[in-house]
């Protein structure tokens, strides 16, 4: 694929030897950068922070950020939460992760962003804060002699610009002159038909240093897949963070939106973000879901177990929103169920055909609109309880399952219910963490419930 003329102020990305605050402060005047953005991730996985000259940032001896900034709904409003600092709005910390410099190849001037982790005034990290939750999760693995692997799969759709939403989305319009409507998965002259989106895909993650396997046509119209390579996954939950914002910077330059919700479309398959685990020993490096003859292992096994006796109360971090379950019905391409299989995709954990190496198990109930961070904390955490407590999942199923009956919940206010009630989530996640984000989802279930939706006046106006 031809690649654009870079229309950027700035296309590399830092490659530091060291990752030393003073060696990125040199790569700044070096490059004449004009901006640092400073970012952290909030609850939704949006980037939150604060954007300053370079020249200011390397002399900045603290950048600070009100604590509320992890307490706000999808909307914009703050629910009651008890948390100490927040009736005050208390300041957190920011400290730069130098690893993370990326450049931003869409500004108009020469500019990089930075994730940054957040911590209190006493230098201890704020545990629920997004990245901080999964840098949990990971020792835990690590305090065992684990290293967990995931591999990301991002599925998002490519829409008309649309500025009111009280109009549904419609495909955007290909190079051909046409309209994409029709079920494609797989096409490669569908790809094509958004070719100059993809290109700014591609030049963009060059020149932020991000590697992509691959990007197909889905089932939907218009509706594409970024597979990203398998890794750390702190790693990975950074770079599906920074590719959320790069696609939709790429279909902006060419004049549509991107959108990772769950199910933009009535009439079309939703999104997901499938999450391909793996757990190997940090002492040999060796996959410990296998044998030392190929055989699947026992912590193969309880690694099912766990995410089939946890995923339910954990549902609310994989589908976190009310129309997160509006993708997540029968028939539409997305489990409801948490069995289990060999090379079986309507089975909600679906264990791929692969080598003993390559052994992993594939969660496919997770959504797009899923923060990265807290989806993958949260399917590894219930791996972890069932390696750690030694669950047996339930015998591998041989069918098609999508008629059978449903493991998950039906609604958001049903996920945020069940996982309140979890006492092993809370002690894996943190217990601060998960009343906090319950308080958030059940304060957006609140405030959707105050919509009346064009059904409701079409159907319930002049009938009941």
């Amino acid at each position: 694929m031809s690649k654009l003329k870079p229309e950027i102020g700035l296309n590399i990305s830092p490659e530091l030897d060291n990752d030393t605050l003073s060696e990125l402060n040199d790569w700044l005047r070096k490059h004449r950068v004009d901006e640092v953005e400073c970012v952290t991730p909030d609850m939704a996985g949006v980037a939150r922070g604060k954007v300053m000259p370079a020249s200011k940032y390397i002399k900045e001896s603290e950048i600070r950020l009100p604590i509320s900034l992890f307490m706000a709904t999808i909307t914009g409003e703050y629910p009651d939460i008890e948390c100490e600092g927040y009736d005050v709005d208390a300041d957190i910390y920011l400290q730069p992760d130098i690893s993370t410099a990326r450049a931003v190849p869409w500004a108009s001037d020469p500019s990089i962003q930075i994730i940054h982790d957040a911590y209190d005034r006493n230098g201890d990290p704020i545990w629920y804060a997004p990245r901080h939750v999964l840098k949990k999760v990971i020792n835990l693995y690590r305090k065992k002699g684990w290293v967990p692997v995931v591999s990301p799969e991002i599925e998002f759709y490519l829409t008309k610009p649309n500025t009111d939403p009280d109009q549904p989305l419609e495909p955007p319009v290909g190079r051909s002159g046409r309209q994409s409507l029709s079920n494609q998965a797989y096409s490669l002259s569908a790809v094509d038909e958004h070719e100059r989106v993809i290109e700014h895909i591609y030049d963009y993650a060059e020149a932020q240093n991000l590697e992509i396997d691959t990007i197909i046509q889905e089932s939907g119209a218009a509706q594409l897949e970024i597979n990203l390579m398998h890794g750390d996954p702190l790693k990975l939950a950074d770079e599906v963070f920074l590719y959320k914002r790069l696609i939709r910077e790429a279909a902006l330059k060419c004049g549509i939106h991107a959108t990772f919700m769950a199910k933009p479309m009535e009439d079309q398959p939703g999104s997901a973000m499938h999450i391909h685990q793996s757990v190997v020993s940090a002492k040999t490096g060796k996959n410990v879901f296998s044998n030392k003859d190929g055989s699947p292992s026992n912590l193969f096994y309880y690694f099912i177990g766990g995410q089939q006796t946890y995923m339910y109360n954990a549902c609310a971090f994989a589908a976190p929103y009310v129309n997160s379950y509006r993708r997540l019905v029968p028939n539409w391409s997305a489990p409801v169920n948490l069995e289990w299989a060999y090379d079986n995709r309507s089975a909600g954990l679906r264990a791929p055909r692969s080598s003993p190496a390559a052994r992993r198990v594939e969660n496919r109930v997770i959504g797009a609109d899923a923060n990265p961070y807290l989806a993958i904390a949260a399917s590894l955490a219930t791996g972890y309880l069932g390696m750690t407590k030694k669950i047996r999942p339930r015998k591998e199923a041989t069918i098609e399952f999508e008629h059978r009956s449903r493991d998950l919940p039906f609604s958001l206010l049903g996920a945020v219910d069940s996982l309140k009630e979890d006492y092993d989530l809370k002690r894996v996640l943190g217990p601060e963490f998960v009343d906090i984000f319950a308080a958030i989802k059940q304060s957006e279930h609140d405030e959707f419930m105050k919509v009346i939706s064009p059904w409701e006046r079409e159907h319930l106006l002049l009938n009941v």
